[in-house]
């Protein structure tokens, strides 16, 4: 097994935390992960991607010009990234934000209305479980029992109280495909 996604959005959107939870869940599972960031210096607002490689084998390179799937989570996102899906290959849009529809026909396509699904649930932050836990579902290159557990071991302190609705994002993105 191997899958390579780009997860890009601007920052404020969760994006490197989808990056991160992929690497972490996979490594969990005993696979070979890699994650590698890229952002501007804005904390909110700015361009955020990541690239993350999930095998059953040694990984080569952690960075990608082409992905098996990309999880775009705004606009320019889409525009930049909708090119870099390799034919037969996956793309998540978050319909939430983006109203554009993709223009290839050679990948499969999935709109998840993330922010509001993650809104019904209580949690206007969630948008980003939503997608991973769609992603997760799709793609099956981590399993969601484990994005469960990364959720309970890494939500700790101030943040433990998102715990639950975390989980119930990611389960909800599942439930869409």
């Amino acid at each position: 097994m191997l899958e390579q996604v780009i997860v890009a959005g601007f920052g404020g959107q969760g994006v490197l935390r989808i990056g991160q939870m992929i690497a972490y869940a996979g490594f969990a599972e005993g696979k070979e992960v890699t994650w590698a960031p890229s952002y501007g210096p804005e904390m909110r607002g700015g361009t955020a991607n990541c690239s993350v490689v999930v095998s059953d084998s040694e990984i080569g390179s952690a960075q990608l010009l082409e992905a098996d799937s990309v999880i775009a989570m705004n606009l320019p996102s889409l525009h930049k990234f909708e090119p870099a899906v390799l034919k037969g290959g996956k793309l998540f849009i978050n319909s939430s934000v983006i109203k554009e529809k993709a223009t290839r026909s050679d990948i499969s396509v999935y709109y998840v209305d993330a922010n509001a699904v993650a809104e019904k649930i209580g949690n206007d932050k969630g948008g980003n479980m939503v997608i991973l836990g769609a992603y997760a579902k799709v793609t099956g290159s981590v399993k969601l029992e484990s994005l469960y557990e990364l959720v309970k071991k890494t939500f700790t302190g101030d943040k433990a109280k998102f715990v639950d609705s975390n989980i119930a994002c990611i389960k909800a993105g599942a439930e869409l495909f």
